[in-house]
């Protein structure tokens, strides 16, 4: 039994009162803001031995954003049971003497793939239209449902419907302030115009992902989107802000119109405004979608200086960076309408 095997199955034994072994423990290549994990836990209680097939999310020591394990663990409680499709938590441990690191612990939703680039393969493909049905719906669910009800008002900060622009425009600006290693005319330009035409209120305060796109989701042969994962940068805000970012160029891993790989952007729009019972203005979408550029971009400018700074040597960091950048890049152009013509700031 490998380290980290048998300190889980310590700390599974102290927590549940009885014997707890753990096996099979493999990395998951995927996600950058966790270390992620699928083990067998095996339960020996009452001369009976269970088996469950369980995820671990362990923090690492550095990631692409910094986010709140608290805040994941909460949004996935909150939707469990709803039809936005959530694995069953087991527990959350912030201590980290146990495992070197916080960490969550839930149920492995089986027969699932993320991967985008085996989404757009055999079995997948056939079905990836029926996939964008069932993605653009369940975020459309998520922006229907009311923080209140579901207790998240309390876990996350409240904002004003005139003020979710504003919060996100600041953060994202902030963290390419301090990540940037070169300048970056065409955010920097992308800024100046959303500041000069900010967007209307938030039409309902709803609860945010934050990453809601291909990659986050896991999908099953048959074309089903059966988890929703990664909350950990869920917050309360506007729902086109979600809509915006699963809609981003850089999504379209099939080089064509299709976001996400899936569907064009015109009919992933119109099956979120029928799930969520919203109506979708152009131009306050326009100005989420410059948002979600400006976002991506200092995420990938984030991980390309924790490589280049040696806080972390995981080539994923580097190739974040080095594979995203212009894409972002040429994304932001597109929308302002400069792609092939410069950039008027």
């Amino acid at each position: 039994m490998g380290r980290l095997e048998e300190a889980l199955a310590s700390y599974l034994t102290r927590h549940f009162g009885h014997a707890v072994r753990v096996e099979s423990l493999d990395r998951i290549p995927v996600g950058a803001s966790r270390e992620t994990y699928r083990f067998v836990m095996r339960a020996d209680r009452e001369a009976e031995l269970t088996a469950r097939r369980m995820i671990l999310r362990l923090d690492p020591p550095t990631s692409l954003i910094e986010t709140d394990r608290r805040t994941e663990y909460a949004a996935i409680r909150a939707f469990h049971g709803s039809d936005v499709p959530v694995p069953e938590l087991l527990l959350i441990e912030e201590d980290p003497e146990a495992l070197g690191a916080s960490f969550i612990v839930m149920q492995e939703i089986v027969g699932g793939e993320a991967a985008p680039y085996r989404l757009i393969e055999p079995p997948y493909r056939a079905n990836l239209e029926t996939t964008g049905q069932h993605k653009w719906s369940i975020l459309g669910s998520i922006a229907k449902t009311d923080p209140a009800a579901c207790g998240l008002d309390r876990v996350l900060p409240p904002v004003a419907a005139e003020d979710c622009w504003r919060q996100e425009l600041q953060r994202w600006e902030t963290m390419l302030d301090a990540d940037e290693l070169e300048p970056q005319p065409i955010q920097r330009a992308a800024i100046r115009w959303m500041k000069r035409n900010p967007p209307p209120p938030a039409q309902r305060i709803s609860v945010v992902h934050g990453d809601y796109r291909t990659g986050n989701l896991l999908v099953s042969d048959t074309g089903a989107v059966i988890g929703v994962l990664d909350w950990e940068m869920a917050h309360l805000g506007d729902p086109l802000e979600d809509l915006a970012w699963s809609i981003n160029r850089v999504w379209c891993f099939r080089k064509d119109e299709r976001r996400g790989g899936m569907l064009p952007k015109d009919e992933a729009i119109a099956i979120w405004e029928k799930s969520s019972g919203l109506a979708v203005d152009a131009d306050a979408l326009r100005w989420w979608e410059l948002l979600a550029c400006l976002k991506g971009q200092a995420i990938w400018i984030s991980a390309t200086k924790e490589y280049q700074t040696g806080a972390t040597h995981d080539p994923l960091m580097a190739l974040a960076g080095w594979m995203q950048v212009n894409s972002q890049d040429r994304a932001t152009l597109e929308l302002m309408g400069r792609l092939s013509h410069g950039i008027s700031t």
